[in-house]
């Protein structure tokens, strides 16, 4: 059996293309387009190849779009958004427990109106969820949506992928009713006795929770700064169960049955059929005791696929299977392109397989595993690169020490353990699990090499330089790939001219974080709130931003501040100026007060405080930092936190007409009490910036200040709406806005916030 190569790259383009595409194509017309290239290849001799290669093209795309327009019409529809709805289903998979309460995936079985079959909720109140649990709730719910900015976690995209095309809270109203008794649910209960069994031997602790997510897959256990210990030292893959753990797991199960199955042959089944098949019921197995979530199902489908057609075709080669695989997971799971794991998953077979195809003498272990390790961990930068914008060094060094250790050894023991009646060997994963904690835990201290968000054609470069890299030894010049790599690594975007600013609103949900960058200095007014790690580092450090000259928390509230001791911690700041320096008293370096009238110049470029001041017994709100940012042509950028209408009216008195601004970013996030028409009058702004969460409960902004800018002829722009923004001051009419950068189909709120738009 010989399949040419274009054809089956062709069906998996279009299988892949359709989840980065801005709207959704009709599904119908490329059906169509694949049925007559299909028609015409028997007439198109000398292009029969190339026919055929666009007939799976097209049937790639019509089959995706298809898919996707099956998901899209399960959406919660706009009109049922924040309305309290009475639905009834079952918990499926372990809740997340957080000090704020509980998250938990919900499998809807009925409600009073249409809603999608799932669900993400939280709990803010904390409640058990046991798996596989029945309830009748109360949910007020919303479509899906996340903050969007150009580096960081895409939560919809997340959220698309997993099939959850909507979220909510639970209400007050609660039943619980009977538990499930489908094959899942009764799955999930065995997996909760398992967990609790783990809990009972090893406690609350670290390691417990490791060994909970490499055995029953909760992951949930997890605590954050574990998280983020693994994401340093580049070893996140290996903390769920991966398509290696279930590959290890199925390789040593199918060897263990060819060698029983060489002991006595049987013609009616070869010992390559029974090992493949006794591998995939390991692996099956496995990713039900994992929980059957969907990356653990795409592991599954790969393997499956890969090793079906290597049994069904002896003259089939690796590569071949490798593609077959790639095809059969995205045909049933096309939603899968948009997950991390499958590049990473494939990337690493595909390293590997390149590294030995051609090679007619085996190398000795020591030298193939180190081979195995310099693919694997080349084949890693790009995709961690594009994904997640950040490179560890350590992490190829932690990896060929982790992935033995954890996927050869600690997660064996684990599922050994939990299958044995005695407690020796699970006492025994978790002194394991402990000493490989510590370990990640002093690497994850190393310093790790930050890289921007760089264009596709980069990645794509490196792709290519990646594969032309670990080509054959027969294929010349590969030592020229690695210089396709470079320009990923190097990239920086082009810092402004001389005299010239440029100011991006970073997308943090409800709250203010604004970055505003000269030619050789960046400054960063206030933070958000939460973790730095979640939203703000990243996306600073997808702009090159690798440390700050300045930080301006504007004054004292969660949304403002509340990221601030955590992005000190990882970012290098030079100078820090407050509000209410007081408020600050617990950061590593003294803030000096925004008084007004204190003034710098940076390559040319303006910074100015104009705080107004307030009395002593004022509430936080009125101490927000006042700053203006002009550029030598006279463009600026004005921008006053939190202030209140009556600190508005006093800032318009003492500075007046000196306060015009190209760009105003609208205090208080458009509350009622902010945004007066004095202040508009007097700063003239063409543009209207808004940092704001989707459908937050403050219900900002107000319609009267939307209202009152309309009437001064103001351009809006909103975070919740168009993500990130990016402002240049030598362009003061273009607006970059993320929603329009990242463009999706899936993207529901935001395709919906176009269409009215226009």
């Amino acid at each position: 059996m010989r399949l040419t190569p274009l054809p089956l790259a062709a069906l998996i383009a279009g299988l892949l293309i359709v989840a980065f595409l801005p709207a959704l194509p009709d599904w119908r017309l490329a059906v169509g387009v694949a049925v007559a290239a299909a028609a015409a290849t028997p007439m198109a001799s000398r292009w029969k190849t190339t026919a055929t290669a666009l007939a799976l093209f097209a049937l790639g795309v019509g089959w995706a779009a298809w898919r996707a327009e099956t998901r899209l019409a399960e959406a919660l529809p706009a009109a049922l958004e924040g309305v309290p709805l009475s639905v009834a289903g079952t918990v499926r998979g372990f809740a997340q427990t957080r000090d704020w309460g509980s998250r938990l995936v919900f499998d809807v079985e009925t409600a009073e109106a249409p809603l999608p079959s799932r669900l993400l909720l939280s709990d803010y109140r904390g409640g058990d969820w046991p798996p596989g649990s029945r309830w009748r709730l109360t949910v007020r719910l919303r479509r899906a949506h996340g903050t969007l900015n150009d580096a960081g976690f895409d939560a919809e995209a997340w959220l698309w992928s997993e099939g959850l095309l909507a979220t909510g809270t639970v209400g007050r109203g609660r039943q619980r009713l009977a538990d499930a008794l489908d094959p899942l649910a009764r799955v999930d209960r065995v997996r909760d006795t398992l967990w609790q069994r783990i809990r009972a031997t090893l406690g609350d602790t670290p390691a417990a929770a490791l060994v909970g997510a490499l055995t029953v897959g909760q992951q949930q256990a997890i605590a954050p700064a574990q998280w983020r210990q693994f994401a340093a030292t580049g070893l996140t893959h290996l903390v769920s169960i991966s398509g290696l753990h279930v590959t290890l797991l199925a390789a040593l199960v199918g060897a263990l049955a060819h060698r029983l199955a060489c002991l006595r042959p049987s013609p009616r089944a070869p010992p390559r059929v029974l090992a493949t098949l006794a591998g995939l019921a390991a692996a099956c197995g496995y990713a039900l005791l994992a929980g059957w979530s969907v990356p653990t199902q795409r592991s599954l489908y790969m393997l499956a696929a890969f090793g079906l057609a290597l049994v069904a075709a002896r003259g089939l080669s690796a590569w071949s299977a490798w593609s077959l695989a790639l095809a059969a997971v995205l045909a049933i799971d096309p939603f899968a392109a948009l997950a991390p794991g499958l590049w990473l998953s494939f990337g690493l077979v595909g390293a590997l397989l390149a590294r030995n195809v051609g090679r007619r003498a085996p190398r000795g272990k020591a030298r193939g595993f180190a081979d195995a390790q310099w693919a694997a961990s080349l084949a890693s930068v790009a995709p961690l690169a594009a994904f997640f914008g950040s490179l560890p060094w350590v992490s190829p060094l932690a990896n060929a020490v982790a992935i033995p250790l954890v996927s050869g050894l600690l997660t064996p023991l684990a599922l050994a353990a939990l299958a044995l009646p005695f407690d020796a060997p699970l006492l025994a994963a978790g002194m394991l699990a402990e000493g490989f904690l510590a370990a990640v835990d002093a690497a994850s201290r190393l310093p790790a090499v930050t890289l921007a968000a760089a264009p596709w054609p980069l990645v794509a470069l490196a792709l290519a330089g990646t594969a032309w890299a670990l080509a054959p030894p027969a294929v010349p010049g590969r030592v020229f790939g690695l210089a396709c790599v470079v320009p990923l690594l190097a990239y920086r975007p082009a810092a402004p001219d001389d005299g010239h600013f440029r100011a991006r609103l970073v997308d943090v949900g409800q709250g203010l974080a604004l970055l505003v960058e000269t030619r050789r200095h960046a400054l960063l007014y206030d933070t958000g709130a939460g973790e730095a790690a979640r939203t703000l580092a990243p996306a600073l450090a997808g702009w090159g931003v690798d440390a700050l000259d300045a930080l301006v928390l504007s004054h004292h509230d969660a949304d403002h501040d509340g990221a601030a001791a955590s992005l000190v911690a990882q970012l290098p700041v030079a100078r820090l100026y407050a509000g209410q320096p007081e408020t600050t008293r617990a950061l590593p370096l003294a803030a000096a007060h925004c008084a007004d009238g204190l003034a710098w110049d940076w390559d040319g470029v303006r910074f100015a405080f104009l705080t107004p001041g307030a009395p002593p017994d004022a509430g936080d709100n009125a101490k927000s930092c006042v700053l203006r940012v002009a550029a030598r042509d006279g463009a600026a950028l004005l921008v006053a936190g939190d202030l209140p209408a009556e600190r508005e009216a006093a800032l318009v008195e003492k500075h007046g007409g000196a306060l015009d601004s190209t760009v105003l970013v609208v205090p208080h996030h458009g509350s009622r009490t902010s945004g007066s028409a004095a202040l508009l009058t007097a700063v003239a702004p063409r543009w209207a910036w808004i940092g704001v969460g989707y459908r937050n409960r403050y219900r900002h902004p107000h319609p009267g200040v939307l209202a009152r800018l309309d009437a001064h002829g103001v351009r809006v722009a909103r975070s919740d709406r168009d993500g990130a923004l990016d402002w240049r001051s030598d362009a003061p009419d273009a607006l970059g806005r993320a929603a329009e950068r990242h463009a999706r189909y899936w993207r529901l709120t935001r395709r919906d916030d176009a269409t009215a738009a226009r």
